[in-house]
């Protein structure tokens, strides 16, 4: 991905900044709403890539649509904006995330169900994580009906599959292979 390198320099100095001012969390807080809002704002994401806009629209355009942003994410998309890199903006946010949840030992996983987690199957999954990895984890639910029930999760490189899909196309397999049945 183009600038990635550059987003995982700023991000790192936006961390240890943070981190100094003790507002880490908060910074945090600020690049998930960046990075959520960017990706799913097509006209925000041509704003800060266009050449044509000026950078004192782009500035006031981020802070009208960012409202109460923490003063080191402010700062951090001034040096962006002075650097000409404001349009890497969403991968900076991107990657303060993902450094700071592994600052944090907060792993990302992801649960796919056939239908949308409650409370209860949260905390068990949540456990699970908890026994396969020794970390907490923030969860992504998607919801896949082919698995018909139970769960399959991923953290990391690791994959835990409780789905009822697998059960039955492991039962198959072995009834397959079984040469009694197979006779029949």
């Amino acid at each position: 991905m183009k600038g990635n390198r550059a987003a995982q320099r700023y991000a790192k100095a936006i961390l240890s900044l943070a981190k100094d001012k003790n507002s880490a969390e908060a910074v945090n807080s600020d690049m998930k709403t960046i990075s959520a809002t960017v990706k799913n704002s097509g006209d925000l994401e041509n704003m800060l890539t266009s050449p044509v806009v000026r950078k004192s629209i782009k500035k006031s355009a981020l802070l009208e649509i960012f409202k109460g942003l923490n003063g080191v994410t402010v700062g951090a998309m001034d040096i962006l904006l002075d650097n000409d890199r404001i349009n890497i903006l969403h991968i900076v946010a991107k990657q303060y995330t993902m450094m700071f949840n592994a600052m944090n030992n907060i792993q990302h996983a992801k649960v796919t169900t056939a239908i949308p987690l409650d409370a209860e199957l949260e905390t068990i999954i949540m456990a699970k994580v908890k026994e396969l990895t020794g970390n907490d984890a923030i969860l992504e639910n998607v919801i896949d009906e082919s698995i018909i029930g139970g769960f399959v999760l991923r953290v990391g490189d690791l994959q835990f599959d409780a789905s009822v899909a697998r059960n039955l196309d492991r039962l198959k397999r072995q009834l397959k292979d079984n040469t009694y049945v197979s006779k029949i």
